[in-house]
């Protein structure tokens, strides 16, 4: 079974037809997809750059991912469950995008980053708020989180740019 024809089986169920071509369901979830990117992403950053040592140095690293966490969490209920939704109706389109692939991919390296850096980082933060200096796992982690999620945000935009070649005779024609 192919890619194209798995996505064809899912953007075929009658809920994402509905929303496919819905002309207001799909804005508003692409919307809501947006302002929890932006929610989730903003809290990401501040946290990356406390842990960074360069941001909201006036708090603990534990009163910054503490203060945070709720946040993150509903930036990321937010992400995930419109994600899921605007893949699903248009998943055809988008298995054969190699951006929406990268980005899957770098999703999946965040998972990984999230369970190696979990208990030695986010949940160490007491311990880390001792150290004269914030060690350098911390902040490897806190650049390998960054650079992930831009990667994340740069694919999840060019996925709307991306053009499949042409395989019909007009392109051969074309100049």
């Amino acid at each position: 079974m192919s890619l194209e024809s798995i996505g064809m089986w899912l953007q075929s169920a009658d809920i994402a037809t509905a929303l496919r071509e819905s002309a207001l369901a799909y804005p508003i979830v692409m919307s809501l997809h947006l302002t929890g990117m932006a929610l989730f992403g903003g809290m990401i950053f501040m946290t990356d750059m406390r842990l960074l040592g360069l941001a909201m140095k006036d708090y603990t690293i534990t009163e910054v991912v503490n203060g945070l966490r709720h946040w993150k969490h509903l930036g990321i209920t937010l992400v995930a469950s419109c994600g899921i939704m605007l893949a699903w109706a248009k998943a055809e389109k988008y298995l054969g995008n190699p951006y929406f692939l990268m980005k899957m991919s770098l999703l999946f390296l965040i998972c990984v980053h999230a369970v190696v850096f979990r208990r030695s980082v986010y949940k160490n933060t007491e311990e880390l708020d001792r150290s004269p200096q914030v060690p350098g796992r911390v902040k490897a982690a806190a650049i390998l989180s960054l650079v992930m999620w831009v990667g994340v945000v740069t694919c999840g935009r060019w996925i709307a740019y991306y053009e499949p070649p042409r395989t019909d005779q007009a392109a051969a024609v074309q100049p």
